[in-house]
């Protein structure tokens, strides 16, 4: 392993937080994996948290925290690691989809990232070109760690229209693409979580334009994300809002009903990823 002198605290939050969890670490007089036993993780995780090559989650964090003695400090530290494995122009974002209390997306090419597998998200982001194995890790925990606002005590209503074509894409093996399947008809399921599929034979539709995500917020006007090659969009813009949600209502109207949706999905899934 590397030595400590190796770390440098100051060049991001997830290097302070690995320094410091080294730190406590070390003053609880335990090894990595000891530390690894102790919070149910693996070694090999524990130390790449600790070198600043993978985004913990928050479970690690509060799970660090305890066996550590850390008094809540590494818990503390974790929403700037979590905001810091985003892309600068992407965060504000983050931010908006946290606080928010609804989000309606459309996704017409890939499971929107907070219904994503593990594996789904790898197999999508590890295909971007020039992206380094530590980059694309760290966006996938990054990216599972957003999820949460979907299971959290007051979790947000979320609302998917998804192609139909996105159940057939195969991203990753066929064992992954049932996993994933699986997940959004488990998801779909719960009460603040409500999937659609719009059906091939529903032909053109103006959500060929592109994905977008409407987030409605407590005292707040609605925000609009559109996806984009490079970077996406966030706007509060009045035009720019309306302008969306009526291309969310359009697709909507084209939509199959959640039940006939959950059960075209569950048909694919085992007639074709099975």
């Amino acid at each position: 392993m590397p030595p400590a002198r190796n770390l440098a605290p100051n060049a991001s939050p997830l290097a302070f937080f690995g320094a410091e969890l080294r730190r406590y670490r070390t003053q609880a007089g335990l090894s990595q994996e000891q530390l690894a036993s102790a919070i149910n993780y693996s070694t090999s995780l524990v130390g790449a948290v600790e070198l600043a090559n993978r985004t913990p989650n928050r479970d690690f964090a509060e799970r660090s925290d305890r066996a550590l003695n850390a008094d809540g400090n590494l818990s503390r530290l974790w929403p700037l690691v979590h905001l810091g494995s985003y892309p600068t122009w992407f965060r504000t974002w983050v931010d908006v989809e946290r606080e928010a209390r609804t989000l309606r997306t459309w996704q017409p090419l890939v499971v929107p990232g907070l219904l994503q597998t593990e594996a789904y998200a790898r197999a999508v982001v590890s295909r971007q070109p020039g992206m380094s194995a530590d980059e694309a890790e760290e966006q996938i925990a990054a990216r599972l760690a957003r999820q949460e606002i979907l299971t959290r005590e007051d979790p947000v209503l979320l609302w998917v229209l998804l192609d139909e074509g996105v159940l057939s894409r195969p991203i990753g093996d066929r064992a992954d693409m049932h996993e994933q399947l699986a997940k959004l008809v488990t998801m779909a399921v719960l009460p603040n979580i409500t999937v659609q599929v719009l059906p091939m034979d529903a032909g053109s539709s103006c959500g060929l334009a592109g994905a977008f995500v409407i987030a409605s917020l407590p005292g707040a006007p609605d925000t609009v994300y559109l996806e984009a090659q490079r970077e996406g969009r966030i706007s509060d813009v009045p035009d720019d809002v309306v302008a969306v949600a009526n291309r969310y209502t359009a697709i909507q109207a084209d939509a199959l009903p959640a039940r006939a949706s959950i059960d075209l999905i569950e048909k694919v899934m085992s007639e074709k990823w099975t």
